[in-house]
């Protein structure tokens, strides 16, 4: 008895310590599968209170073209440019002088001018064809003065273009590869003049959320608080925060590269759809789940094939020839049978239901449409 009572003993202890044990990898298995929080930096989620870019926008000329410029007689606006321009370098153009131009395009320059630029430093800039050229490949840009909305030139654009595209034509046929009326020039643009931009007044700063949304902006708040002291940030609404930052310059910025560098796991967004009406593409976020419902849909065709005839009098007759139009009209309906969708919490089951449907795009947004009108579809719907 006292040696069995011992076996049976131990065999508990073993059962018990690998129950245990499958208890913990159990324990390990669920907690590995549930889905773990993303976290992203504050530079991703907020932006500082006026640190922005500005644009700038001029006007001048691309000459150089290989005979695919502006026609003038269809752009007078480049003749009198050119006229202008050649002005002010003392040439003088006769007065009713009919220049006929194929190697000059008239042509509008973009850039973008980022925070804190400094005069000296150089950018890339967009040269866009304004009249009727052909192509800007292996154009020049003249020197253009880059302007602001106010009207203040802040930077000079000027070099050789890159065209990211090549054409021919002969005997009246073309052959066109990507956009040719457009091309950038790197470093094109040299910065004239800085423009002013304090980073908030001499106590605070303010962070802008990309995404308006509560939960985040007191995440954001909780996160700088740890790692700055308390009472440092706090939330104004849904998007601005306010943070206590050092009056130096130097700590200043050193609090805001600390600051910017902070992880914050941002809630989950509010469930949208984005539908866009013109490509047809439809674009759900992980938040979007559907309710049970039963669809159905078939498609409507409708094809009209129109025939011309001529009618030809008889000889020595005073008819005349008559052109008739003989039209032909074809109705077809898809057969549409009733599909039941199932209430999906996840988005891989509201993908799975609405393949089920077997609808093109374009119908799928007439699908999504009908159902967020009958409550089924849990999510804000946004067409662009």
């Amino acid at each position: 008895m006292t040696t069995r009572w011992k076996r049976n003993v131990v065999s508990m202890l073993r059962a018990a310590r690998l129950a245990r044990v499958a208890g913990v990898v159990m324990t390990f298995v669920v907690l590995s599968s549930a889905p773990t929080a993303h976290a992203e930096r504050i530079k991703d989620l907020a932006s500082i209170a006026g640190v922005r870019t500005n644009q700038l926008v001029g006007y001048s000329l691309v000459v150089g073209l290989d005979g695919t410029g502006d026609q003038t007689s269809q752009a007078p606006f480049t003749v009198q440019s050119l006229t202008n321009m050649l002005g002010n370098l003392g040439v003088t153009v006769p007065q009713g002088t009919n220049m006929q131009l194929k190697n000059v395009a008239a042509v509008m320059v973009t850039m973008s001018l980022p925070p804190f630029a400094q005069p000296g430093q150089q950018f890339d800039v967009t040269v866009s064809s304004l009249g009727n050229a052909k192509s800007l490949r292996g154009g020049t840009l003249l020197m253009t003065p880059l302007k602001g909305v106010d009207g203040q030139v802040y930077a000079i654009a000027q070099g050789n273009l890159i065209v990211g595209g090549a054409g021919a034509q002969a005997g009246g046929s073309s052959v066109t590869i990507n956009h040719l009326a457009a091309g950038r020039i790197p470093a094109g643009a040299t910065v004239e003049r800085a423009v002013p931009m304090p980073v908030g007044d001499a106590d605070t700063i303010s962070y802008e959320l990309a995404a308006a949304d509560f939960g985040t902006a007191q995440r954001v708040v909780d996160a700088i608080n740890r790692s700055t002291g308390p009472d440092t940030a706090w939330a104004l609404d849904a998007r601005r925060i306010q943070v206590r930052a050092p009056a130096a310059p130097n700590e200043r910025v050193a609090f805001l590269g600390r600051v910017e560098n902070i992880e914050v796991t941002p809630l989950m967004g509010a469930a949208k759809v984005i539908v866009n009406s013109r490509s047809g593409s439809v674009v759900m976020n992980q938040a979007v789940t559907i309710q049970e419902c039963a669809v159905a849909h078939g498609n409507l065709s409708v094809s009209i094939d129109t025939e011309q005839q001529v009618s030809q009098p008889n000889s020595f007759s005073r008819g005349r020839t008559v052109v008739t139009e003989s039209a032909q009209i074809d109705l077809k309906q898809g057969s549409g049978n009733l599909v039941r969708m199932r209430a999906g919490a996840n988005l891989a089951d509201v993908v799975k239901a609405l393949n089920a449907v077997g609808a093109t795009p374009l119908d799928l947004i007439n699908i999504l449409q009908a159902m967020k009108s009958a409550g089924a579809l849990r999510a804000e719907l946004e067409v662009i």
